[in-house]
């Protein structure tokens, strides 16, 4: 697979996660998480961390619409195809992943406030079985689907722009079902908010 387009140079933000802003918006059930805790204590256990990096890719540097099929946790066979017209997002993430518990409640009130706009959300997991990961989506509760991407064939489709270690990873999508923004790390819910709402102006 080719390897993803550069980005322009005023379309790339790489900064640190702010932590306590992230903080600040945790659910009570996350604040008392232990895998959070150790997530915001920095020991980077079980997981590799990205790098904080936010990048937005130009129009013109945007690589041709993702291609997969999926399954979800429910058994529907899910093509990416169908995103066409819409923006979305992916969150690849699972369980066990402390970063992933903190940003959780970022990516539930962002869907839940996307939603009504059309703007859909999947969470592609990598490593749970379907218990484990509809007991992580019930405890934050996450009501947008999952992918069961144990075999790895959604990470592989996107190996161009998902690091393979990088969970979590969110991908932005446009409404060609092209990578418009990627966040490599614990996203801040604002930034997601922002490339999500530059992706439905467009």
């Amino acid at each position: 697979m080719a390897s993803p387009a550069h980005p322009s140079r005023r379309s790339v933000l790489a900064f640190a996660v702010a932590v306590p802003a992230a903080l600040a918006g945790l659910s009570a059930c996350a604040a008392n998480d232990p895998l959070a805790q150790q997530a915001r204590a920095g020991d980077n256990k079980n997981y590799v961390a990205g790098d904080g990096s936010v990048t937005e890719y130009a129009k013109d540097q945007r690589k041709p619409p993702v291609a997969f099929t999926g399954t979800l946790y429910d058994g529907t066979s899910v093509a990416s195809s169908s995103f066409a017209g819409r923006v979305t997002v992916l969150n690849f993430w699972f369980a066990s992943c402390a970063p992933c518990r903190v940003e959780a409640p970022s990516l539930k009130a962002l869907s839940d406030e996307f939603a009504p706009k059309g703007v859909v959300f999947y969470g592609v997991n990598l490593r749970d079985e379907k218990g484990t990961a509809e007991a992580f989506e019930q405890n934050f509760g996450l009501t947008y689907p999952s992918f069961n991407d144990q075999d790895g064939h959604v990470l592989l489709a996107l190996s161009g722009m998902v690091p393979p270690g990088a969970v979590p990873t969110t991908l932005v999508l446009d409404k060609q079902g092209r990578v418009s923004a990627r966040i490599l790390g614990e996203l801040d819910k604002s930034t997601l908010k922002a490339l999500i709402e530059s992706a439905a102006a467009e």
